[in-house]
């Protein structure tokens, strides 16, 4: 290659908007050698060898993908193709994604940094990246169509400006998005600040991760790409509990954690045993007037929210999206409500038929965690994880971070189940009980009804009970 046209031929690039003029600084190098992972396993934090310094971030179940200094710009390079992923271990998915895992890696840079990313299509069709949240020439911004040409199948373009300012942003394509991003193609972007920011404090510990969501039928490996609603399994950094890792944290440490949601409904993330503030949004650091302690904040559709506690409290604290059907896998998205129905008649006669038939839900749904039967290959039970006490009856979007006295500063490893001192766990209370007063009176209403009804309508409660008939 010996002339700007000869870059851009080999680059795929058809000229204008997308290859910035500073292309041509940077005719004679080579592509910056792509860096693949594909362990589901969350890596230790990049610490930057070359360019300006930061505080690293830990990706959930991810990792940062490295760079090579050219001549002052920060290059990097994302190869945008099919992969599988664990979503938990026992069950893979077949994704689109970059570098061999969806979500693709952490971009991490400074404020201020010029940054050049090549990137390259290995998808059956073409598309683009949208650096959502960013200020950017209009040119760059990966809008297929508008901003710039697509990327077509086999071809590699090249995005390049300036981080301007700090931040917590995402990338995902911008062409036809709606397979693409349900697919899994998408990723987190942090923009460090270069010198003391007034609203952003240091912290000891950094993490960060993606919502997302998938319609994969149990036994099946790829998702349905046309689902709008009726997503079965609810994921962070396209895992699922009990796939997803722990936080782990030392007694003391000021802990960040940095959450991007491109699902398409809002998750009211809520964190056990701590209160947080809201430091952060896609639009910088929130002003410290705003700021008000919570244990639950909604992070919409295409938002971020970056929350910063103190881990002052030690034990194993329960962190979950608040809606009960998202810490639930796929088997349990689509079963009838059957409390209080007694089956054990009817269960009898239809096991002579089909001897491994078992009634689901006659006593609410946690002895689904118990069950014995097969489940499709590939599949996981949709509540389930165990913890030091029994079953955990979870699954989707849950996980526990980690607070312990002795864990070592830069230690992210898990430090196993919290001992609990002698006295601080609930027990059974077996002493005599006292029948419990109950309040007699019923409800009032602001004015009398037009028309009564005939007579009052008794409801009958059946109760639950064991069904030993199977």
């Amino acid at each position: 290659m010996n002339s700007r046209r000869d870059f851009f031929r080999f680059a795929g690039i058809a000229g204008g908007a997308v290859a910035a003029a500073s292309v041509s600084r940077v005719a004679m190098a080579a592509l910056p050698e792509p860096v693949y992972q594909t362990s589901p396993d969350t890596m230790a934090p990049l610490v930057p060898n070359s360019g300006r310094p930061y505080n690293p971030v830990v990706t959930l179940n991810g990792w940062t993908l490295p760079w090579r200094m050219n001549q002052g710009v920060k290059e990097f390079h994302l190869v945008a193709e099919p992969v599988v992923r664990e979503m938990a271990p026992g069950f893979k998915a077949h994704l689109w994604g970059y570098n061999g895992q969806s979500p693709g890696p952490t971009i991490e840079v400074v404020e201020g940094d010029r940054v050049r990313i090549f990137v390259t299509n290995k998808l059956p069709e073409h598309t683009s990246i949208h650096w959502h949240g960013q200020r950017l020439p209009n040119g760059m911004d990966g809008v297929a169509g508008l901003n710039q040409p697509a990327i077509q199948s086999g071809k590699t373009f090249v995005y390049e400006f300036v981080a301007r300012r700090p931040g917590t942003f995402m990338y995902h394509p911008h062409a036809d998005e709606m397979t693409q991003m349900a697919m899994g193609m998408m990723g987190f972007w942090i923009t460090h600040p270069k010198t003391k920011h007034p609203l952003i404090d240091e912290v000891n510990r950094d993490f960060c991760f993606l919502l997302s969501a998938y319609d994969i039928e149990p036994g099946a490996a790829t998702p349905k790409v046309a689902e709008m609603l009726n997503f079965n399994l609810w994921t962070w950094n396209s895992r699922i509990f009990p796939g997803i890792d722990s936080l782990n944290v030392r007694l003391n440490d000021k802990v960040r954690i940095r959450i991007g949601n491109l699902t398409m409904t809002n998750h009211p993330m809520h964190l056990h045993g701590h209160e947080f503030l809201v430091t952060g949004t896609d639009g910088g650091p929130t002003p410290k007037s705003t700021r008000l302690y919570e244990v639950t904040t909604d992070v919409a559709v295409g938002q971020m929210r970056q929350i910063e506690f103190l881990a002052d409290e030690e034990g194993d604290w329960a962190f979950h999206c608040h809606k009960s059907h998202h810490t639930m896998n796929a088997m349990g998205h689509d079963i009838p409500t059957m409390i209080g129905v007694d089956h054990r008649g009817v269960a009898k006669k239809i096991n002579n038929l089909i001897p491994d038939y078992m009634v689901m839900g006659e006593r609410g749904m946690a002895d689904m965690t118990e069950m014995e039967m097969p489940i499709p290959d590939n599949t996981i039970p949709m509540m389930t994880g165990e913890g030091p006490f029994g079953s955990v009856e979870m699954g989707g979007m849950f996980s526990v971070v980690k607070v312990r006295r002795d864990q070592k500063p830069g230690d992210y490893k898990n430090p196993g189940w919290y001992k609990n001192p002698e006295g601080t766990v609930a027990y059974e209370y077996t002493g005599p009980m006292v029948e419990p007063a109950r309040f007699k009176a019923e409800g009032g209403q602001s004015m009398p009804r037009k028309e009564k009804s005939s007579s009052d309508t008794v409801v009958k409660v059946k109760k639950p009970s064991s069904h030993s008939g199977h």
